[in-house]
């Protein structure tokens, strides 16, 4: 069966953290750091889910992997995750050498149509530039064939679940040494009130635009909306806030019993060490 064309190489936040961490903690003599990327292919999408680091050495002339190791890593990811197969290899550079076909050989060799993602960690040009390749072979008939990488579309993408750790790293984009803490349920609650809240008055200021002339009305917008108003039960306000408040009581409850049981947990911990 014919290997589809990769049109899109879609990045997940995980994999990044995972290239930009190897390449904090590489050697003090290496010039670059190289990976593995494992992900899925689908409809000629690459999702890249995840990464890990592969020892290499290199010179002018040759290239050194550690393949025994390199394999070793996957079969250990694949036992954690079966779906996820490889889909490549990354690089800490902004360009492509001669070094670079040398190890696309070799990824070529365990996985069909590999891409070859570039991170610029040295931030040259002022931020982190994120290029995919994909090898083509170029030449002319019944002479000598080379390869060419040939760039592809790619993007960093992120699920729901992957948006708190996101949130978390951007309040700390300015560099400070002082490490975060992570908000609390009542925190998340009050976050999340907060934006529905901005949300509702954004979409209540529009309906009234569109009313008064403001505003072109748009078919798709006003179907959303009669979707979600009729998502909503009709409940007296009275019996809504109770509900709310009930579901509020109960949730701090839950919040007393965990902090009281780790509470305890923990003073037991250190009784048996004084044991």
């Amino acid at each position: 069966m014919a290997t589809p064309d990769v049109v899109k190489v879609i990045l997940h936040p995980v994999a990044l953290f995972g290239i930009v961490d190897s390449y904090e903690r590489r050697k003090e003599d290496a010039k670059r750091v190289i990976g593995t990327l494992v992900g899925n292919l689908d409809k000629g999408v690459v999702e890249v889910k995840n990464c890990f680091a592969v020892p290499h050495q290199e010179t002018e002339d040759e290239v050194f992997l550690e393949m025994e190791y390199a394999a070793n890593m996957f079969d250990l990811h694949k036992r954690a995750c079966p779906s996820e197969d490889i889909v490549g290899w990354f690089a800490t550079c902004d360009d492509v050498n001669e070094q670079s076909l040398r190890i696309h050989e070799y990824y070529s060799r365990v996985t069909a149509n590999p891409i070859h993602l570039t991170v610029d960690t040295t931030l040259k040009s002022g931020k982190m530039n994120i290029k995919a390749y994909l090898s083509s072979p170029m030449g002319v008939p019944g002479a000598t064939i080379g390869t060419i990488f040939t760039p592809v579309k790619c993007e960093v993408t992120y699920h729901t679940p992957e948006a708190v750790a996101i949130d978390t790293f951007v309040r700390n984009k300015g560099g400070s040494k002082k490490p975060l803490t992570l908000l609390s349920n009542i925190q998340h609650i009050a976050r999340s009130c907060d934006k529905l809240i901005e949300r509702l008055g954004q979409t209540v200021e529009y309906v009234n635009d569109v009313l008064n002339g403001k505003a072109a009305p748009n078919n798709d917008i006003g179907r959303a909306l009669m979707d979600v108003v009729g998502s909503v039960p009709q409940m007296d306000p009275d019996q809504l806030e109770k509900m709310l408040n009930c579901n509020m009581q109960d949730l701090l409850m839950v919040m007393y019993l965990a902090t009281l049981t780790k509470t305890q947990l923990s003073i037991g911990t250190k009784l048996n060490g004084l044991i």
